[in-house]
């Protein structure tokens, strides 16, 4: 599958370099190429291939935004998805770790308006970029669990493909406005790694019976 990434630090690079060994495609999605994030990326995996966003677009099968989320109105304006999956890896933080957006509405529905034609789907948010380095916990008989919200039912399975590739058991949420709850369990899980000294390799599970 051709995946377009726009954003390629912490987190959009880990997702991209493991996708990318799982034998997808990954076009970083930048309108300038040389740019520090870029250099980055392709020195520590030079398979992948850089284009400008809209031409990233629309090759792509499915497009990954990850850029810091006072970024995302300039990464998403003038840009057409045709009706293609929007993964939002971003979340808007304010000032103490407290929720950027005063908790009124999710980030993912600002993206999802930022990118009307879009099919938004809220994942990979709730933790830390090191557990998207690797997503393995092999003492427990459990995956890493990973929410996910959006309005779009195939977009939500084409987005869960991915996710457990990536070692994850993907489970849905429900519709997008229920993004802003995943973003508020981003904050705790960040307040416990960043702030309140506890090491950043743990995670969620979804246990049923």
């Amino acid at each position: 599958m051709k995946i377009a990434f726009i954003g390629v630090g912490n987190v959009g690079f880990a997702l991209a370099n493991n996708l990318q060994k799982k034998g997808h495609q990954i076009v970083v999605a930048n309108n300038n190429p040389a740019s520090e994030s870029v250099k980055k990326a392709l020195d520590k995996n030079p398979a992948f291939t850089v284009k400008k966003v809209q031409e990233a677009v629309d090759e792509a099968e499915i497009v990954f935004l990850a850029t810091p989320y006072q970024a995302n109105q300039a990464a998403l304006q003038g840009n057409r998805f045709n009706g293609k999956t929007l993964v939002d890896c971003t979340n808007p933080v304010g000032p103490g770790i407290s929720h950027g957006l005063k908790s009124e509405k999710s980030g993912s529905e600002v993206v999802q308006e930022l990118a009307p034609d879009a099919k938004v789907v809220k994942a990979f948010t709730i933790y830390g970029f090191e557990n998207f380095i690797d997503s393995s916990f092999p003492g427990y008989n459990v995956k890493p669990a990973m929410l996910i919200a959006g309005n779009f039912e195939e977009a939500k399975t084409q987005a869960s493909v991915l996710i457990e590739e990536l070692g994850f058991f993907a489970k849905d949420t429900g519709a997008l406005s229920q993004a802003l709850h995943l973003e508020h369990l981003t904050l705790l899980w960040v307040k416990m790694a960043r702030m309140g000294g506890h090491h950043p390799n743990f995670v969620w599970a979804y246990l049923e019976k």
